[in-house]
């Protein structure tokens, strides 16, 4: 609890960073760019904020059956961290990426089972203090857990993992009414492609096509005049083509 407290105060100060931003300040800074550039914070951490979050969560559900007096300490915990994270993300933050909530469904299936493993505890606990008699009225806690999840699962995951349709035909009546000569067809063709790929594809498109080119300008023309270069020579060893004497005495007769 304690290490969530200082957690929550920590987020509001922001230490770090406000000392990274006086060094870059101090020693880096020369412009107004270099400014932005060093007092820019960043994204939220959700590979490390939003597992922390659950993991209180957990163990507040696991401790509420075991010792019931923490449960104060908890809610004022989750009331501080509702309202400084809400800050954060919406004042502080630079938003990186849109994901449509599609992480949702990881976090209510950890949430259920968070909720599974503070019954199975909560009926250790009976079973432990002499009401074993009250155990198999429990059992009926995790069954209904797991029917909630998996109605949740079936009513409401296609909102988060199928594109709405309604919104795919105001993207689509959008993309016409901006770019009307669009090759559709030649954009789907490597829309789903990974960037990295991509990247290596446009990079050979753009090879093929400057090969292409090159080849369209070094194309031969055929010319009357012939090169030395392309033209035998006599061979000296070779008796049939070397000139004779008596031709040379015949084109050139003594005076």
């Amino acid at each position: 609890m304690v290490d969530g407290w200082s957690s929550i105060a920590a987020e509001v100060l922001m230490l770090k960073p406000l000392i990274v931003y006086h060094l870059k300040n101090f020693f880096l800074v020369k412009t107004e760019k270099d400014r932005e550039e060093a007092m820019d914070p960043g994204s939220i951490g959700f590979n490390t904020g939003e597992p922390r979050i659950q993991l209180y969560f957990l163990l507040g559900l696991v401790y509420a059956a075991v010792t019931p007096a923490v449960l104060p300490f908890i809610i004022v915990f989750f009331g501080l961290a509702y309202v400084v994270f809400r800050h954060q993300i919406v004042n502080v933050y630079n938003q990186e990426y849109e994901s449509g909530a599609a992480f949702w469904p990881d976090v209510h299936f950890r949430i259920v089972l968070a909720l599974i493993v503070s019954q199975i505890v909560l009926m250790g606990l009976l079973t432990t203090k002499k009401a074993a008699s009250s155990t198999p009225f429990l059992i009926v806690l995790p069954i209904l857990t797991i029917w909630f999840h998996r109605y949740c699962k079936g009513r409401f995951e296609p909102a988060f993992v199928k594109f709405p349709l309604k919104e795919a035909m105001m993207k689509d009546t959008l993309e016409r009414a901006t770019e009307p000569n669009l090759n559709l067809k030649g954009y789907l063709q490597n829309a789903y492609v990974h960037p990295v790929f991509k990247d290596s594809m446009d990079d050979d498109e753009e090879e093929e096509t400057i090969c292409m080119e090159l080849e369209s300008e070094s194309a031969t023309v055929r010319t009357k005049r012939q090169s030395r270069r392309n033209t035998p020579l006599p061979s000296r060893n070779n008796g049939a083509s070397s000139p004779r004497v008596s031709d040379g005495i015949r084109n050139h007769p003594e005076p």
